[in-house]
């Protein structure tokens, strides 16, 4: 970018930082979900391509520095060392101190917890740092691009979750916070007709502000953008769908794809037993797959076929129902080929695939585990396939996993799904994964049928396609093509005036 303008990256949420920005980097971890995982690869990508990329997050300390956090367990001084780094903008409150998690569950502490975090950087950190772009993320910082309005500064506002929260003025006023100085950049339940009558009782949405008052949009999936501007998911507000229509209608949104962090490799992995790579991937795997067979108590057959769950088991969006149907089909139909199914996730399903599992005393081939982050890379890395029927899907990660593992993913035609995966095609050599169109047990039975056609391949095939497989993964899926997307979505919100 000309210039070499200075980018501030606003996010509630974020993993590791790297070690140009920050001492110890390794040592942090905030994280919720996958916004974590993509704004630390951002930043560390951005800050990689030489950007002047400053980050501001909350001061979680009891996450940072906690006893119960043996990876954060650091003295007083590096602490110090990271406050004083001029790179990373703590926002501090005593809200966060004693914090063990970045969202509560409960909505009127995650909104305390929100407009202390915005206030702190409205009022410090921005004036502190004097951007020329700012970077915000979901709704918790959905306020900041109204002040960006205020003061002309190129704002892209980034969605990884539809989730929403209101407050009102005399609520975001009472911490601290002017509202007063840009209310007219805010969303309103209802129209407003002046400051003084919208202050009491007229709630803002944080999201749709955010996407109201952003210079540039962006989802983490060009298609799921496209499905809520269509009006193809209920679950998205109306306030929501229609600030994104019109910020799409004018050319001012976006998608850009996630990618998984650069730990996500087989070849360099330390989470797993065996290392490899597309050219060696065909006895490693196997390899790895007997030793999670012996670790989680399966049957031990390195010929048998494994399907992974590696999502939470969310029964309204990731699609765990439809496994709970077909599970003990799946496992039926395919028993003589030693089939099996390892889910390492947390999430309301557990419970019911265990009570499915123990009905029909299937412990031998199927293991239910809690998620637990090394096993997580094992299974990736001894499986076959990986189940990923989400019903929607902002974008998606594990998907792209899959790929880069040797693992195919099995996925509903949605989102970020939709994306990054195209149906196999062994006589043309295309495609990495299996795809349904409708969203039932049936639909997740034609996957699974078309998965076990592939697995019943040539060996000498199968492992050529893999190859092919795991090396385009790798090529597409990093984040180093993230970041240039958004260095060329910078360098556009430079050019281009407040139009919107």
């Amino acid at each position: 970018m000309p210039n070499r303008p200075r980018i501030l990256i606003v996010t509630p949420e974020v993993t590791s930082l790297p070690e140009g920005i920050s001492p110890d980097a390794d040592d942090y971890s905030a994280k919720a979900g996958g916004l974590a995982d993509v704004s630390a690869a951002l930043i560390s990508a951005l800050y990689d391509l030489s950007c002047d990329v400053h980050v501001a997050i909350p001061d979680y300390r009891s996450i940072y520095h906690g006893n119960n956090k043996p990876r954060h367990q650091r003295e007083v001084e590096k602490i110090r060392r990271r406050l004083q780094d001029e790179r990373i903008h703590f926002a501090t409150d005593r809200v966060f101190l004693y914090k063990n998690g970045v969202y509560s569950g409960y909505s009127d502490k995650d909104l305390k917890v929100s407009l202390a975090f915005q206030r702190e950087v409205i009022n410090n950190i921005i004036p502190r740092v004097k951007p020329d772009i700012i970077h915000c993320n979901d709704w918790m910082t959905g306020l900041i691009p109204a002040l960006a309005r205020r003061y002309q500064i190129p704002c892209l506002f980034t969605i990884h979750n539809i989730h929403t929260m209101t407050s009102t003025m005399t609520e975001i006023e009472d911490r601290g916070i002017d509202a007063a100085a840009f209310w007219q950049w805010l969303y309103f339940k209802h129209p407003p007709f002046t400051y003084g009558e919208s202050r009491d009782t007229n709630r803002v949405d944080f999201l749709a502000s955010g996407v109201f008052s952003a210079h540039y949009v962006n989802t983490v999936s060009p298609t799921f953008l496209r499905e809520i501007v269509e009006n193809r998911h209920p679950f998205v507000g109306q306030e929501l769908r229609q600030e994104l229509a019109h910020k799409w209608n004018a050319g001012y949104a976006t998608g850009i794809l996630n990618a998984p962090e650069p730990e996500f490799n087989p070849a360099v992995d330390d989470m797993i037993q065996f290392n490899y790579g597309p050219k060696n991937h065909r006895v490693r795997k196997q390899q790895n797959k007997i030793f999670l067979q012996k670790f989680v108590g399966l049957e031990t057959n390195p010929d048998a076929p494994v399907f992974f769950w590696p999502s939470r088991l969310d029964p309204v969006q990731k699609g765990c129902t439809l496994l709970a149907e077909t599970m003990y089909d799946i496992i039926s139909r395919y028993w003589d080929t030693g089939i099996q199914i390892v889910s390492v996730a947390d999430g309301a399903y557990q419970k019911h695939l265990h009570d499915i599992v123990n009905f029909h005393g299937m412990h031998q081939r199927i293991s239910i585990l809690r998620f637990n982050e090394h096993l997580s890379h094992q299974a990736f890395a001894a499986s076959d396939f990986i189940f990923m029927p989400s019903s929607f899907e902002p974008c998606g990660l594990p998907q792209m996993i899959g790929g880069i593992y040797g693992s195919l993913p099995i996925v509903f035609d949605t989102g970020g799904l939709h994306d990054t995966v195209k149906q196999l095609n062994v006589n043309q050599s295309t495609g990495n994964g299996f795809i349904f169109n409708v969203h039932d047990a049936q639909g997740l039975n034609w996957a699974v049928d078309r998965a076990m056609d592939f697995f019943r391949l040539d060996p000498d095939e199968k492992e050529n396609q893999l190859r092919r497989i795991m090396t385009e993964s790798v090529l597409e899926f990093n984040h180093s093509r993230c970041a240039e997307s958004y260095i060329e979505l910078y360098e556009k919100m430079l050019k281009r005036p407040f139009l919107v």
